[in-house]
């Protein structure tokens, strides 16, 4: 009975040597898997520190101060400046005539091109000339008679009155051939008259340019009848275009303005003759074109409360045609001999209206709102708020903040000027 039993016991022995060595792999599984390295339980239990990586070593370039950026920039200019004023207006025809057919007859032959120029006498249309090719001879033979019978009546006036002397005629013969005389004398005025008006009316059967234009196109086509029934046929139109007037009105405050400007004097037609008016086309820089006053109305318009000026000036390349829209420059007849001018391109605007940025004698920027005057080429007049020894900023904006210390680059003017708009 006593062996059974150590044979059991024998077993559980085994057995639980069995799950002893079960449960030291699996131990020894979980800690290779979790802990790949060689396991240090003081390690593990001690706190995680992050540690930040290394700054990277600072220069001694970049701990030197960075220099200013450099910035152009230019001093006013002084110089004298005329007031003036911009008004809108148009270009008109000094002359523009309707060519009228004065005598009757066909349209024989046109003798230019439709819009074509024309000097001052050329031949253009020609009517019928026929009939008055011999209104005119009969006319000649009629001053011809009339000539012959003042002479007949001359001679024997002198005859007659000889007689009379040598009382062989009577005094009513000699009246009689006074009377003829006179009669003959009247009636070779009115031949001499019609001989004049035939050849005016040949004249008009040649319609000619009354001067230097161009001729638009023919109203008549040759082979029809013209100048009939007392009605006055339009042939074609003429019109001059060297020189050539530009038109505009002026309100009434600037005329004031002027007025007060010319201290109340009235200026001559002489003087007025002599004011300069600058002309460009809307689609032209500037003020390409130069002329003068020629004529101002005498009164203001009630209806518009505006006052008319006309200007003359030279067209020989026809660039201006009537019609066209025109600017115009006109003198105000103030003078400012010490203006300053900045380039035009350097104004900014904001809220606060327009301003200049100006380097103070520190070389930092300082933003000035000025008051801005007329507009010359590409130079701006300030009236306000500048002195003729600031230095304004002219070139990179964008660099010239408000409170930013530059370094200055002093350039001209003319430099500039051919500069874009930043």
């Amino acid at each position: 009975m006593k062996l059974p039993f150590a044979i059991a016991r024998w077993r559980l022995v085994c057995l639980t040597l069995a799950l002893a060595t079960i449960v030291g792999v699996a131990a020894g599984y979980a800690v290779a898997v979790f802990y790949p390295r060689p396991f240090d339980l003081a390690a593990a239990a001690a706190p995680k520190v992050a540690v930040a990586p290394a700054a990277p070593a600072v220069t001694q370039a970049q701990l030197a101060p960075q220099p200013s950026p450099p910035i152009p920039v230019v001093r006013p200019r002084v110089q004298s400046v005329s007031s003036f004023v911009d008004v809108t207006g148009n270009a008109a025809s000094v002359n523009a005539v309707k060519l009228i057919a004065r005598v009757e007859g066909y349209l024989e032959q046109l003798h230019y091109q439709d819009g074509q120029f024309v000097k001052k006498g050329d031949l253009l249309f020609t009517i019928q000339q026929d009939q008055y090719k011999d209104q005119l001879q009969q006319s000649q033979a009629q001053a011809l008679a009339a000539q012959a019978a003042l002479v007949y009546a001359k001679t024997e006036v002198g005859r007659y009155t000889a007689l009379l002397k040598k009382d062989a005629a009577t005094q009513v013969e000699v009246d009689k051939w006074v009377y003829q005389r006179a009669s003959a004398e009247a009636q070779l005025l009115g031949a001499q008259a019609g001989v004049a008006l035939a050849k005016l009316n040949l004249g008009y059967t040649e319609v000619r340019a009354p001067f230097d234009g161009i001729v638009g196109k023919h109203l008549i086509d040759p082979g029809n009848v013209v100048g009939g029934g007392g009605q006055q046929t339009a042939l074609a139109e003429i019109t001059q275009l060297d020189p050539i007037y530009v038109v505009a009105n002026l309100s009434e405050q600037d005329v004031l303005k002027v007025r007060q400007n010319l201290g109340q004097h009235r200026l001559t037609l002489t003087d007025l003759h002599k004011v300069p008016v600058d002309v460009a086309l809307s689609d032209e820089t500037g003020f390409p074109h130069q002329g003068t006053i020629e004529y101002v109305a005498p009164a203001i318009d009630p209806a518009t409360g505006t006052l008319l000026v006309r200007g003359i000036l030279s067209n020989p390349n026809f660039t201006l045609l009537p019609g066209f829209f025109v600017r115009m420059r006109l003198p105000m007849g103030q003078v400012d001999r010490n203006a300053l001018l900045v380039p035009d391109r350097a104004l900014q605007e904001d809220q606060g209206g327009r301003y200049l940025l100006i380097v103070n004698k520190d070389n930092v920027v300082e933003q000035r709102y000025v008051q801005l005057g007329q507009l010359d080429g590409t130079l701006r007049v300030i009236t306000s708020g500048l002195k003729p020894d600031d230095r304004v900023v002219v070139g990179d904006l964008w660099r010239a903040s408000p409170g930013t210390r530059v370094t200055p680059q002093l350039t001209t003017l003319d430099a500039t000027s051919t500069g874009a708009k930043p």
